[in-house]
């Protein structure tokens, strides 16, 4: 696939301070779990439909659920902005939301009125 999201050399080296450091075992290279994330909520995905070149899928989600647990991404997003980078908008864009198809009728059949 020509079109999967891979960070640059120089992109890995400014997130490389936010990383958590590894413990015990050798962990998946960050730049392909990075990617697969970034690849997934872009592209408004499942875990388990993201491309096999990022990895296992279930590696995606739980370092996913950790880093945001643990406050990596925000630690990410704060650190680009701060200092002496560059002035650029930054933007996260969370209004994805999923409804099932039945959701828009569920006030008719109910007898809910819209109030």
């Amino acid at each position: 696939m020509s079109d999967l999201y891979w960070l640059t050399d120089d992109q890995m080296e400014q997130l490389r301070p936010f990383f958590p450091k590894s413990h015990g075992r050798p962990r998946v290279d960050d730049r392909w779990v990075l990617g697969g994330i970034v690849f997934v909520n872009r592209n408004g995905l499942r875990w388990r439909d993201a491309p096999s070149a990022y990895g296992p899928h279930e590696t995606l989600y739980n370092r996913w659920k950790r880093w945001g647990e643990r406050g990596v991404f925000t630690r990410m997003m704060e650190g680009l902005t701060a200092g002496d980078a560059e002035p650029k908008t930054v933007m996260i864009n969370a209004t994805y939301l999923k409804a099932h198809r039945a959701a828009s009728s569920l006030r008719v059949k109910k007898g809910l009125s819209a109030v």
